[in-house]
């Protein structure tokens, strides 16, 4: 299929820079501390899981204001700000889980509508043949975790409920699951990273509703052990949040409650188990699971812009990050 190409959108100003792109393909990177824009999405959407892998950031279904779920697969090409239809998912997905393990794409889990049609479904798609092939289903149907890879294995947390204990893990070279230690805090919309071989998940909704009390929990999964400890709770507690690792900081951003979207960018940093806060996001967004941090920028791709599930958009923001904590 032919690359559809776009002119990127002008940068946004910040609360500290102003980043601006013109041309094709020409790009100005954001200053430190920054936001800006790259080439918007070929469908407006929220509610999805996104991946990157190899310079390609990989959007998976979601649903557009109609709400009406899709199998759109949209790819993004950083080098290049392109984006590109993919082979079409192989059933509806929202509130799926993605991550990348070996050169494979894994979509876990989801919904396939707005009414909470939770799915077991594993789906690999290889980049290089451009085709997907199903694997072992998750021993529980669920949507709305986060889920990490470490080591060949992909660790999935969470849900909307009844299902926002649930611990499992995927064994992708053996294609099968194991049932882990509950999540100490049951929840659903949360983020999660691996920081120093130990699975970190944040923050999330108690009920499946956006309306619903949101927690500050901080939990921490050590493989090894296979036990679990807590660390420092965010600054506020939200929910449909975002997060990345990023110099060493682990980057939580956006979310949504009754009366709209969370502006918060927020880092933890590991060695001293401390939450600072940034500036405030420019455009704050919810409703996407999984981020990148690649060529010394965090990108922040799709969302909703208003509470609820009908505000997806064709945003494809970027951050350029300052602090360290490496």
């Amino acid at each position: 299929m032919a690359t559809i190409r776009y002119l990127p959108a002008l940068g946004l100003a910040s609360l500290i820079a102003v980043a601006s792109i013109a041309g094709a393909n020409a790009q100005q990177d954001p200053a430190a501390g920054a936001w800006g824009k790259r080439a918007a999405l070929l469908e407006a959407n929220s509610e999805f899981t996104t991946t990157e892998l190899d310079g390609r950031i990989y959007v998976f279904g979601g649903y557009p204001s109609t709400r009406k779920t899709v199998t759109t697969f949209q790819i993004y090409d950083i080098k290049t700000n392109t984006w590109r239809l993919g082979p079409p998912l192989p059933e509806l997905n929202n509130h799926g889980m993605s991550v990348a393990v070996d050169g494979i794409l894994y979509l876990i889990g989801g919904q396939t509508d707005e009414q909470r049609a939770y799915v077991d479904s594993v789906f690999a798609f290889n980049p290089k043949t451009e085709t997907w092939t199903a694997k072992a289903r998750m021993p529980t149907k669920r949507s709305a975790g986060w889920a990490i890879a470490h080591e060949g294995k992909v660790y999935v947390a969470g849900g909307r409920p009844p299902h926002g204990h649930v611990f499992e893990v995927y064994d992708t070279k053996n294609d099968k699951w194991e049932t882990l230690p509950n999540l100490p805090s049951q929840r659903n919309h949360i983020a999660g990273a691996l920081i120093n071989g130990r699975l970190h998940f944040v923050g999330g909704r108690l009920e499946g509703g956006f309306m619903s009390a949101k927690t500050t929990a901080h939990e921490v999964f050590d493989p090894k052990t296979r036990t679990w400890s807590v660390a420092a709770p965010m600054l506020k507690g939200r929910s449909g949040i975002n997060g990345i690792m990023a110099n060493g900081c682990f980057h939580v951003w956006g979310g949504e409650y009754a009366d709209g979207v969370f502006p918060d960018h927020d880092y933890y940093n590991p060695k001293t188990d401390t939450w600072s806060k940034l500036p405030d996001m420019v455009i704050p967004i919810h409703g996407v699971s999984g981020s990148a941090f690649r060529d010394g920028l965090i990108w922040v791709t799709g969302g909703g812009t208003a509470k609820g599930g009908s505000s997806g958009t064709t945003l494809n923001q970027v951050y350029r990050p300052v602090v360290k904590c490496e």
